[in-house]
């Protein structure tokens, strides 16, 4: 298990370097075909990096525009995923395009590959969101997986992006399952952070967690209008929540404000096949659950219960998965399920920045019962009594809505 005292001593603050966000961000309704303007101060020679679909979609937006300003323009495609050996292609093709700016169009994977990529070049990246999906065109992360799609390792980048567009105009012709997802992988960051960080007194970390309860909040609030209404000012709220604000938090938390259970149980999932059709935030916010409920199970927390049934009935009005069945896991093998979790639980997994140890044993448990009825936690399991556990979980201290 992590020592955490390693990750908050002061010394160790001091001489973490804070990537708290990118240089500038635009924001508007059909600002794509303007953005040229802002990427010729950073080269001349930009490779656009995304996907397939999301590269035809945005030629006619972009290129037309950056071409007019007199740049020479080449783009490619990272798919199937953000790995090693794609990593590895489209760096030679950047070296015979001579890139000296990379742009990176598209969703999580895309803008993660984009990011590596111009960091280990040492150029600078522009990001272009196509959908609400994630908050990678804000961070200073990127996930690498393998070539069958499973998460192995997570990069910490030297820098925030130099400029990100968020054009709301090109986000609403993403699916809207894809802002729900946004949705459900911005509200870990009050799960987890609140849970990894919530004690600490440092004046940074706490503005990080305390912004991820406004965020988690906003969401409660507004996204049932927001998905009722697309392209509404209360649908771009939840838009700048999932892609800007929850990068905030990230950004000013920085590697003490770490992610816990949730993300830990996405990365376990994704090393199963049966999982690759769902998106990053869909199982993130049923990993979400299952962390409310190992705090019920293994510290007999009645407010992770309550933080939980809140959540499920939640995640019911917006079409969030709530069960593995809903995740399209409901044939999943005892097997399988034992691999995802013994994944989500090796020694270097986020699951272990939680107060309390957790076995795959447990995590399977947790993870077959996340809409258990409230009555069946567990109070004595772990020896701990309820008035203890509601001190000690900063994760359910607020189990409502902040905002009246």
């Amino acid at each position: 298990m992590t020592d955490s005292s390693l990750l908050t001593s002061p010394a160790a603050i001091a001489f973490s370097p804070l990537t708290i966000a990118p240089a500038q961000v635009i924001r508007g309704a059909g600002i794509l075909p303007q953005a040229s303007k802002m990427m010729v101060r950073l080269g001349q020679h930009p490779l656009i990096v995304g996907g397939d679909r999301t590269l035809e979609v945005v030629r006619p937006l972009l290129v037309p525009t950056l071409e007019q300003a007199g740049l020479t323009v080449n783009q490619v495609s990272y798919a199937p995923d953000c790995s090693e050996t794609r990593l590895a292609l489209l760096k030679q093709a950047a070296i015979n395009h001579q890139a000296d700016v990379i742009i990176g169009v598209g969703g999580g994977k895309a803008l993660d590959t984009a990011k590596l990529l111009a960091h280990q070049m040492e150029l600078p990246i522009v990001t272009i969101p196509t959908s609400a999906a994630t908050c990678a065109a804000w961070t200073a992360l990127s996930n690498v997986y393998s070539e069958q799609g499973a998460f192995l390792y997570d990069v910490g980048l030297a820098k925030c992006p130099d400029l990100l567009i968020l054009d709301y105009d090109l986000v609403q012709t993403a699916p809207q399952r894809t802002l729900v997802a946004g949705i459900g992988d911005a509200l870990a960051k009050w799960y987890e952070a609140s849970i990894s960080s919530g004690h600490s007194e440092h004046s940074l970390i706490v503005a990080a967690v305390q912004q991820a309860r406004v965020l988690r909040d906003l969401l409660l609030q507004k996204s049932v209008a927001a998905l009722e209404e697309p392209g509404s000012t209360v649908w771009r709220d939840v838009v700048d929540a999932s892609v800007l604000l929850a990068g905030v938090i990230g950004g000013l938390g920085g590697a003490q404000c770490r992610t816990v259970a949730a993300h830990a149980v996405h990365n376990g999932l994704t090393h199963l096949l049966q999982s690759h059709g769902t998106l990053h935030g869909e199982k993130v916010a049923y990993g979400i659950l299952v962390q409310l409920r190992l705090e019920e199970m293994i510290q007999g927390n009645r407010l992770a219960a309550t933080a939980r049934q809140q959540l499920l009935s939640f995640y019911g009005d917006i079409g969030l998965p709530r069960n593995l069945a809903d995740l399209g896991l409901l044939e999943v093998t005892l097997a399988d399920l034992q691999r995802s979790a013994e994944v989500a639980c090796r020694p270097q997994s986020d699951i272990h920045h939680l107060p309390f140890d957790v076995t795959p044993t447990q995590l399977m448990a947790a993870m077959v019962s996340t809409t258990a009825p409230t009555g069946e936690t567990k109070l004595q399991e772990a020896g701990h009594s309820q008035e203890t556990d509601s001190v000690t979980s900063p994760s359910v201290l607020s189990p409502r809505p902040f905002f009246p």
